[in-house]
């Protein structure tokens, strides 16, 4: 049994045409309260309901549930709507321990919910990783079980995902020092297709991680390939390497806020012209290499205009420096001094030293910036 939700979801994202999902939090919240119902009433309530912190109210069936006389525990399938999540039908289990009063809400990890083992997160090292939004939205459902039926609301909740530690290899927690599973997050119980702000958030709390291990420099990569030129460049451990794909701005306006002292990123070509000429999402749904811009770059490093007006008409970037490359036009690095002097332009003055290296899609060095 998956997921279903009501409570005016159709309309949330009506002008996209794409289905809205639910956070591994809000699951948690909703298992949490239907075994903590259960567990004092003995009926489990099936579908639960929930409220979110923007004051939805969907709910949830349960896929699983059991009762005994020490503990309850319900599970409840993730729902991602439309987006891409690696989570999406992923099984979030409660299970809710009374303890005696005083005892508060207690958190535990569970199998498939990483502990966090390093500085730099917004949970202490040692604790299960759940993150703050959902723990508060937790305690406040508790609280209003505990006040519907006369109990203190002092739990011990331990949440599991089913596969977590496997699913967890996807995702950024390994890196950030999480380690034994998955995270639950959320921070509107929201998912919203393709906002991709779980990998925005995992960008800042790469940055978080890098700093509080004393990272001085950090890069940020578009992907493994040029992941892998940066370590070989530099020799940089993996807690200071920030997976941002197409979210060069995440990074820049993160690092602004909490700088470090140098930041290097580190791109394919036709990505990083995409920030020379302005641009902080790369993605190609959301922007395109400008052709234009690169003859333009091409005419300042000696091209003639028969070569730039080739390169203006260039099928692609890569077509367009390899154009430029024959001729002796050094177009990767100006290319490079450019995405680096945007990402100064975005820091505003922070205290980073920013350099830029282009690679091909073999790792290959095609253009780099002196650091500034």
């Amino acid at each position: 049994m998956s997921s279903e939700a009501t409570g005016g979801r159709s309309a949330q994202l009506k002008h996209t045409g794409l289905r809205p999902g639910w956070t591994t939090g809000a699951c948690a919240t909703a298992a949490t309260t239907a075994a903590y119902t259960a567990l004092l009433t003995g009926r489990f309530p099936d579908p639960v309901t929930v409220t979110l912190p923007k004051g939805q109210t969907p709910s949830f069936a349960l896929a699983v549930e059991e009762l005994t006389g020490s503990y309850a525990m319900a599970g409840i399938v993730k729902d991602a709507g439309d987006d891409p999540d690696v989570t999406h039908g992923a099984l979030v289990r409660a299970t809710v321990r009374r303890l005696p009063a005083g005892g508060g809400v207690v958190f535990r990890a569970g199998p498939g919910v990483g502990t966090v083992t390093r500085p730099g997160l917004p949970l202490p090292v040692g604790e299960p990783a759940v993150n703050p939004v959902p723990r508060r939205m937790m305690r406040d459902h508790v609280a209003r079980v505990a006040e519907r039926y006369g109990d203190t609301g002092d739990v011990e909740i331990t949440l599991g995902v089913d596969h977590g530690e496997e699913i967890a290899r996807s995702t950024w927690n390994p890196r950030l020092g999480i380690l034994g599973g998955l995270s639950i997050l959320g921070t509107t119980g929201v998912v919203v297709p393709y906002s991709c702000s779980a990998w925005i958030d995992s960008i800042r709390r790469g940055v978080d991680v890098a700093r509080a291990a004393g990272r001085t420099h950090v890069a940020g990569c578009t992907g493994s390939t040029s992941e892998r030129t940066v370590v070989a460049e530099y020799g940089l451990p993996e807690d200071a390497l920030l997976d941002m794909g197409d979210f060069a701005g995440a990074v820049l306006k993160y690092v602004r806020r909490h700088p470090v002292d140098r930041l290097t990123v580190c791109g394919g070509f036709a990505k990083l012209s995409k920030l020379a000429a302005g641009h902080l999402d790369l993605h190609s749904a959301r922007s395109q290499v400008d052709q234009g811009f690169l003859a333009r770059l091409a005419r300042r490093g000696g091209a003639d205009e028969a070569l730039a007006a080739r390169v203006a008409d260039a099928e692609t970037g890569l077509a367009a420096f390899r154009l430029c490359r024959a001729a002796g036009v050094p177009l990767g690095d100006l290319v490079a001094t450019a995405a680096r002097d945007e990402a100064l332009a975005v820091l505003r003055g922070a205290p980073v030293a920013v350099d830029v290296i282009c690679v091909d899609r073999a790792g290959a060095v095609v253009g780099r910036s002196a650091v500034a």
